[in-house]
């Protein structure tokens, strides 16, 4: 305790905080409603002068009670206080203190301080810019949002004797006068202020301001005692007072100076090697060819080489008249009727005009260049979304093999994933166990895709029925020479159109049983046009269906005969005989020569099929094995996904397309060319910084002034491209080493790519040529009388 009155015991007794600020009271405010925490658990007391944001307070003596009226005694008259205070009890109302926080806007720091409530906004104001260091009359305090005078008081505003109180200040010029406490927070001492009533021995009440202070340390316990009945442990006297400070030894042990090297290195190295020799005990130098040198022409001034300067820009001004632009020209004339001092400040303005104007040039550069920049960062965020989007849709919604291949991938990476994880944290049986659990995880996820893989494929067999009976029964449609759309329709196309509708009608299952027997009925006449086993076979079936139905079978067991009756009658639309405008869109040609020509063996099934159920390759022919066979290899070993290279190749061709319409070599690679394109010879990295996300990468020209080929590309990804596009020359824009290991890839591609016949037409028969240090072979003619040799030599 800083102060202490009468006894400790009365005292005690009569060391009241107020109400709002109790730790058990009916509003303990653990962290106060106004954002302030309270420190180390210690609870704000009015009386409190504290300033800082959090648990960070600085504490200030506080105006009012005891301590206010000696701190704003000297700024308010005797007479004005006394006329403002109403009596009560022997103690006027307006002396009496309150606590104010004020909030600093907008810092959001903090000043708590006791006040007296007699006092005007204007003594307050004058009292925080003495702490705040500020002018008084930049301080503007609201309450509720309110501006208030600085004429009226704290009683006035309706703060009560020992009461508590918000206001916000803030400052009219935060440039010039921004308000932030002087002192950091963390280098008080954080003391706590209350005000206590205590009685004296005569019976007399009065105020008292008390501060408890607390070190930011953590003191030791140097001995006590502990009250038996309350059980509160009183400290002696050295826990109570601050540690002794040593004494000031006038010498600084620990400077900047003496803790920092200064270490300077420089190198000069002279553009002539050169040596001076001097006369010396023992060594003598002749003078005989010494000659002495000196200056030619008249020593000229600082203030003449200027005079000179400005004789001739008036010089260069007149001659230059009549040969500059209007603008200019106003400008020398004005130049010329001038005197020289004045020219050089009108030659002054006028570079700093034209300086302006280069700097707004470039700033409208730099904006353009920015706004590039983001839109082609927006773009490529876009582009990333998009491929995740759709990668994710494709996998939980595959409908097409592709999308399958991207599933099998999924797997098998998490089967690899769970096998290491349960070879590398298990041994033994229960290795074995978890091995077995993981296989039959595995069959059940196959299990899945397949039962999904068979109703996409079901739904894309009708979608291909769909296809074919519209391509058929659609128009004929050309150009007439006004340029009018003409559509024509034949009998042959009328007659598919009718077969189409037919066919829905017959595939659709929602119908009633007399719609149904309209449509077998209509169906039965259609096929009787033609008499063969086809429509002997058809006739059969709907009299079977119309029979089953008179009899009252319900139609969920007529769902068969019905697959049955629509399976035969999509054969005799297929058929050319029955339908003639079917017969250009089959995959099986009628004339038996091209069927013949167009067939081949498929190495793995053993089945002749035509060209287009195997996959184009770069060589001559089609590929041993045919689609199918391709599939299932490898959905059941290697499970891998070729999207990402069918991506880079579809980017490649497209950019190649626009570079130059007669580009061959793009639309020659296949998928699996690619493929060892970028695994085997780039090694599915970027070239230049490494990346390996094969959906970011793209191969671009090394030369971009040279058509694309395996032996002239680079693997980058699509920042990386970008800019290595604008390059101009190659081998100076990147190191000698960078470039021979490029070049050396060139060399792998173009062994493999040289292999395929059609690859190798496009071959450059050229060798590249030499770059930076290499060792180049040439041919060396050596003559020695009649006989001529070669020989190589570097």
């Amino acid at each position: 305790m800083s102060e202490q009155t009468g006894k400790e015991e009365q005292v005690e007794e009569n060391i009241q905080p107020d109400a709002a600020e109790q730790p058990g009271g009916d509003d303990p405010e653990p962290g106060g409603d106004d954002g302030e925490p309270r420190g180390d658990g210690h609870e704000e007391q009015p009386g409190r002068s504290t300033t800082g944001a959090g648990a960070d307070h600085q504490v200030r003596e506080p105006p009012g009670g005891e301590g206010v009226r000696s701190s704003t005694a000297t700024d308010v008259p005797a007479e004005e206080a006394e006329a403002e205070a109403e009596p009560r009890g022997g103690e006027g109302v307006g002396s009496s203190t309150a606590t104010v926080k004020v909030v600093l806007v907008p810092g959001g720091h903090v000043m708590t301080v006791a006040f007296a409530i007699g006092l005007r906004v204007q003594q307050l104001k004058l009292h925080l810019a003495a702490e705040l260091r500020v002018p008084a009359e930049v301080l503007q305090i609201s309450l509720d949002g309110r501006v208030v005078e600085e004429q009226q008081s704290l009683m006035e505003l309706g703060v009560q004797p020992q009461g508590s109180t918000r206001m916000e200040m803030s400052s009219t010029d935060p440039t010039a006068h921004p308000l932030r406490p002087l002192r950091p927070p963390e280098r008080d001492n954080v003391p706590d202020v209350i005000t206590v009533r205590v009685q004296t021995d005569e019976g007399v009440s009065r105020e008292v301001v008390v501060e408890i202070e607390r070190p930011p340390q953590h003191k030791a316990f140097l001995g006590g005692y502990r009250h038996r009945l309350t059980e509160v442990e009183y400290h002696h006297a050295a826990a109570q007072t601050p540690p002794k400070r040593r004494p000031d030894r006038e010498l600084v042990v620990f400077s900047r100076d003496s803790q920092t090297v200064h270490v300077r290195s420089r190198a000069q190295q002279c553009p002539v090697d050169v040596a001076t020799q001097m006369a010396a005990v023992g060594c003598y130098v002749s003078c005989t060819s010494d000659r002495p040198v000196t200056a030619h022409g008249a020593y000229v001034t600082a203030e003449e080489r200027h005079g000179a300067r400005l004789r001739a820009v008036g010089l260069r001004l007149t001659t230059m008249r009549h040969a500059v632009s209007f603008p200019m020209y106003v400008y020398v004339c004005v130049c010329v009727c001038l005197s020289p001092g004045q020219v050089i400040r009108l030659q002054a303005f006028a570079r700093r005009w034209l300086a302006r104007q280069e700097v707004e040039r470039l700033r409208r550069d730099r904006d353009q260049r920015l706004a590039w920049l983001q839109l082609q960062e927006r773009r490529r965020r876009w582009e990333k979304e998009e491929q995740l989007k759709d990668r994710r849709l494709r996998r939980t919604n595959p409908q097409r093999r592709k999308d399958f291949h991207l599933l099998y991938h999924a797997l098998e990476t998490w089967r690899c994933e769970e096998e290491q994880r349960v070879t590398r944290c298990l041994q033994g049986a229960d290795m074995k166990a978890s091995l077995c659990s993981l296989m039959d995880q595995q069959t059940q996820l196959i299990s899945g895709i397949e039962r999904h893989r068979g109703a996409a494929r079901d739904d894309g067999r009708e979608r291909a029925v769909s296809r074919l009976l519209d391509k058929s029964a659609a128009p004929r449609w050309w150009r007439a020479a006004d340029g009018r759309m003409v559509e024509m329709d034949s009998e042959h196309t009328i007659r598919a159109r009718e077969l189409r509708d037919l066919y829905k009608d017959i595939s659709c299952s929602s119908v009633s049983q007399e719609q149904r027997l309209h449509v077998l009925l209509t169906l039965k006449h259609t096929v009787k046009e033609h008499e063969c086993q086809l429509t002997r076979d058809v006739v059969g079936l709907i009299d079977r269906e119309v029979d089953l139905m008179t009899r009252g079978v319900k139609a969920a067991s007529l769902e068969g005969l019905r697959k049955r009756i629509s399976t035969l009658f999509l054969q005799y639309i297929k058929t050319p005989a029955f339908n003639p405008e079917v017969a250009k869109l089959l995959k099986v040609p009628q004339n038996a020569s091209q069927l013949k020509s167009d067939m081949f063996l498929c190495v793995a099934c053993r089945r002749y099929l035509l060209s287009s159920d195997f996959s184009p390759t770069a060589g001559t022919g089609p590929s041993g094995r045919c689609r199918d066979c391709t599939d299932l290899d490898n959905v059941a070993r290697c499970r891998e996904d070729f999207s990402r290279y069918e991506n880079i190749l579809r980017r490649l061709r497209a950019d190649e397309q626009r570079l130059n319409e007669e580009a061959k070599i793009p639309f020659l690679l296949q998928v699996e060319d690619l493929r060892y394109l970028v695994e085997a010879v780039w090694a599915s990295r970027s070239a230049l910084q490494a990346s390996s996300d094969l959906y970011d990468l793209v191969l671009v020209r090394w030369e971009r002034r040279t058509d694309w080929s395996p032996w002239n590309c680079i693997l980058l990804s699509k920042e990386e491209a970008a800019a290595h596009l604008e390059v101009e020359d190659v081998h100076k824009a990147y190191e000698a080493t960078f470039i021979r290991r490029i070049q050396h890839k060139h060399v792998l591609a173009r062994r493999h790519f040289s292999q395929i016949p059609v690859m190798a037409e496009h071959l450059d028969p050229r060798p590249p040529p030499p770059q930076g240090d290499q060792l180049v072979s040439k041919t060396v003619t050596v003559v020695t009388g009649r006989r001529t040799s070669h020989s190589s030599a570097p």
